[in-house]
């Protein structure tokens, strides 16, 4: 039996975790954030990652290209919150 693939829709929430040997691939509502790594080694797996990593960026390519979009995105609204442990 085949494990159904996560279906990953670029910039749709804020919860959509991917992983891809060790790279991590976060849904944000405004970016997509790759971290870790990946080895695209030249054998089955790394066939396999380099499709799924493809499948996501054509994703996240289509969803851009269909929007107007600014130069640069403004500096996240950060904000400092009281320490709940003190």
């Amino acid at each position: 039996m085949t494990a159904k693939k996560k279906t990953f829709v670029p910039y749709a929430n804020e919860a959509d975790v991917l992983q891809v040997d060790n790279l991590t691939i976060e849904n944000r509502l405004d970016r997509i954030t790759l971290s870790g790594d990946v080895d695209l080694t030249a054998d089955k797996a790394g066939l396999a990652h380099a499709r799924r990593l493809k499948e996501v960026l054509d994703a996240v390519l289509v969803k851009l290209e269909a929007q107007e979009l600014p130069e640069r995105l403004p500096p996240p609204d950060v904000q400092r919150v009281a320490n709940p442990f003190n």
